[in-house]
């Protein structure tokens, strides 16, 4: 779903700060966490350093649990995460001298993922919490054809699989015979490769020529649906920082969250915050 939406303007909004006497002095920091966030983190830091050559952002991503322990460690600046931070993550940070601070820099929701020729077009949230706890175990059970269902989940440090524990599992034990891949990439790339299977992955990630995004109870997953919270997966995606952001971090976010900053998120395929 990596469609452009629209031009990107970016060097008008940058150009402001240089018209009102922002200078930046060589600046180096980092982001890690979300493979959800990951495609416009990257995009909007290199159109950053673009304008700033002096700056110099390093993005990554290993996933939502371990964005948040790096800055409760101190060693990231930034944490990209799918999820909001848990309390005993911010207990862990205050014992460190780390005040994490929320940034709202994004909206998604979490799609279930098939093959493309598989027939199903919708499930329940109550089928999808079956289905991943193995009590469902074949398509027929659902509408589709007689064929085995093959769980594909992400593992436990995913803010997309906290997220889907939450909204669809709701308590319920995954079963073990899911294959657990390690990013939102691998999920899709392992349904697009096997017709029996199921994953679940962000809007953003849910390539129609290569997988089939599965409506939630009769309701899309689109930007409005997810905006307006009326599919069973909608969320935030969020940055953390070590307590207000000033200088460099500062624009940047400030960036990410303009209308110029967005229009890479809406380019990456997620969801704008207006």
């Amino acid at each position: 779903m990596r469609k452009l939406f629209g031009s990107v303007s970016c060097a008008l909004f940058l150009s402001a700060f240089l018209f009102a006497g922002v200078a930046f002095a060589a600046s180096e920091f980092t982001i890690d966490g979300s493979t959800t966030v990951l495609p416009f983190a990257q995009s909007t830091a290199e159109a950053f350093m673009s304008q700033f050559p002096g700056v110099r952002i390093s993005v990554s991503g290993s996933g939502s649990g371990n964005g948040a322990r790096a800055l409760i460690d101190g060693v990231i600046a930034i944490a990209s995460m799918s999820r909001t931070m848990r309390d005993s993550e911010i207990s862990d940070a205050n014992a460190n001298g780390i005040n994490p601070v929320q940034h709202i820099v994004a909206v998604d929701c979490i799609l279930p993922i098939v093959h493309p020729l598989n027939p199903v077009q919708d499930l329940t949230v109550e089928q999808l919490r079956d289905i991943y706890a193995g009590n469902i175990t074949n398509w027929s059970e659902v509408g589709g054809d007689d064929a085995r269902i093959a769980v594909v989940g992400r593992d436990s440090s995913s803010g997309t699989y906290e997220v889907w524990e939450e909204k669809i599992m709701q308590g319920t034990l995954v079963t073990p015979r899911a294959l657990v891949v390690a990013s939102s990439g691998a999920v899709v790339q392992t349904v697009a490769n096997n017709p029996i299977s199921i994953g679940y992955d962000s809007l953003g990630y849910v390539d129609p020529s290569l997988v089939k995004g599965l409506d939630i109870e009769g309701v899309k997953g689109t930007p409005e649906t997810a905006r307006a919270n009326t599919i069973a997966t909608s969320r935030m995606l969020f940055m953390y920082t070590d307590g207000e952001p000033t200088g460099v971090l500062k624009d940047y976010l400030d960036f990410l969250k303009s209308d110029d900053g967005q229009a890479y998120v809406a380019r990456e395929g997620f969801v704008t915050l207006k």
